[in-house]
């Protein structure tokens, strides 16, 4: 039987204090997120958002609505991957709307999702942005488990990821003949590389004339060429709103470092927050 989980998010500036941002939430089927967490004080509420069946399968649904008001500072992560398994007919599908008002800034930093062989799975995600919002944001694609000798041999993922009028992703990672393998290992596909790490910052105003989109190109290329993945990695202003940072490698872990290390260095001196910590990741990663 397909399992189909909703929850909405929404975060504002407390009405007792404007300093400090809360989390509200409703939630139907298994989607939820634990307790509210301030480790860098008040004004930056952190979630750590749970799947209790800790995958998908064919039929399955999680949406997910986050809303964040004028002045608040939302983050939001998983305990560990979200996992698509094998699906011999539906697809599963996560579909995640982020929508932020003037003045509102998001982190959106899930772990990676694995496509395990022979999945049939769809992976959404599009962000609405006021004018002065900002966004800072993660999607990291696995192909099979490569550690368990498990490749992705067969099976299909559609990735979607969107500010809409400003900035369209859209693309599958197929396995299912001989043109999908040969995409796959090609220079030009991925390379035999078998992970996917975007990291993104969008805002909804025009980044040209934000001081930090020099900063912002400069330090990434700075950090992801001292990466274990540095041959493997770009980053780009494709239009005024979006920056975008891509690594390839061959498994997830050296993708991620260089995704936390830039978005860690992108936050402190773009945002001007966790300046006063030597690592502001969120504790859930080291568990």
């Amino acid at each position: 039987m397909a399992w189909h989980a909703q929850l909405d998010l929404h975060y504002s500036l407390a009405q007792s204090s404007c300093q400090q941002t809360v989390a509200r939430y409703q939630h139907s089927g298994p989607l939820r997120i634990l307790q509210s967490l301030y480790p860098e004080g008040p004004a930056i509420c952190h979630n750590v958002l749970v799947h209790p069946p800790s995958g998908l399968v064919g039929g399955d649904t999680l949406q997910l609505n986050v809303q964040v008001d004028s002045g608040a500072h939302g983050l939001i992560t998983t305990p560990g991957a979200t996992r698509f398994y094998r699906s011999a007919d539906a697809e599963a599908v996560q579909n995640t709307q982020l929508h932020l008002a003037d003045g509102a800034r998001l982190e959106w930093l899930p772990l990676e999702a694995i496509a395990y062989n022979a999945c049939r799975a769809r992976n959404e995600v599009c962000a609405h942005l006021a004018p002065s919002a900002q966004l800072l944001g993660w999607d990291v694609t696995a192909l099979g488990l490569p550690h368990a000798n498990q490749p992705f041999e067969s099976g299909s993922l559609w990735q979607h990821l969107e500010m809409p009028g400003v900035w369209l992703e859209r693309g599958v990672l197929a396995a299912n003949n001989a043109l999908d393998q040969r995409w796959l290992q090609s220079p030009l596909g991925l390379h035999g590389m078998r992970c996917v790490g975007t990291l993104f910052w969008l805002r909804g105003a025009g980044l040209k004339h934000h001081d930090g989109v020099e900063l912002a190109l400069t330090s990434a290329r700075d950090i992801a060429a001292q990466m274990p993945m540095a041959a493997h990695s770009g980053v780009t202003c494709p239009n005024d709103q979006v920056v975008v940072l891509r690594v390839l490698g061959p498994q997830v872990e050296p993708v991620m470092q260089t995704l936390k290390a830039v978005w860690l260095h992108w936050r402190q001196n773009l945002w001007g927050v966790g300046r006063q910590l030597s690592d502001a990741s969120p504790r859930i990663w080291a568990m």
